[in-house]
């Protein structure tokens, strides 16, 4: 009998013993799963955005991604002089209007469209595309421009460190858009064609 008590004891030691290490893994385990969800996604370096405004009854939408400096030289370093730059990361940045725009005296028909640049130091490129869905500047090509036209970029002693658009409303029939990046700002004004 002392035996059969004897052997009774060890299993029953036995059998706490696993069920207790099963519980440590258990535990173990629930806690690595907490540890997981409780590590930060890690935030993408050019955040997708987008900017719109409405002037008048005119809805002015941008789409772009928005590259950060980091510290880098980005007008003459990164986005060379005097290439075409499909003004954001990424995806090609696109404007869409749902009215006919006056943009530099020339009508932008309501759509959506491409919207590239070439920096220089002196002054800027803008062109507007037929090709708005495209991976970077890939595919542009300079047969698809509805308007082109230059602009003298500003700059200042302040950094964006964004890339950032703006749509501004001027009055009901009148805006300007606007680009910053870095130590740079470009502008322009439209009038909504009536």
């Amino acid at each position: 009998m002392k035996k059969i008590l004897q052997i009774s004891v060890i299993i029953t030691l036995l059998f706490a013993c696993k069920n207790e290490s099963k519980k440590e893994v258990k535990d173990e385990l629930q806690q690595h799963k907490v540890e997981k969800k409780e590590t930060p996604k890690k935030k993408p370096l050019s955040p997708h955005t987008s900017t719109m405004a409405m002037i008048g009854d005119a809805h002015i939408h941008i789409d772009y991604s928005s590259p950060g400096v980091r510290g880098r030289i980005i007008f003459g370093g990164l986005v060379g002089y005097d290439n075409v730059w499909q003004a954001g990361a990424h995806m090609a940045t696109w404007i869409e209007t749902n009215k006919d725009l006056i943009i530099n005296g020339e009508v932008l028909p309501k759509g959506k469209y491409g919207f590239f640049t070439i920096p220089s130091k002196e002054d800027w490129t803008i062109m507007i595309n037929k090709n708005w869905n495209q991976h970077g500047k890939d595919d542009y090509n300079v047969n698809d421009d509805v308007i082109r036209f230059k602009v003298k970029p500003s700059i200042s002693d302040k950094i964006t460190e964004h890339l950032e658009y703006k749509v501004n409303k001027i009055s009901e029939t009148e805006g300007s858009i606007s680009l910053a990046w870095e130590k740079v700002t470009i502008s322009f004004p439209f009038k909504i064609n009536q």
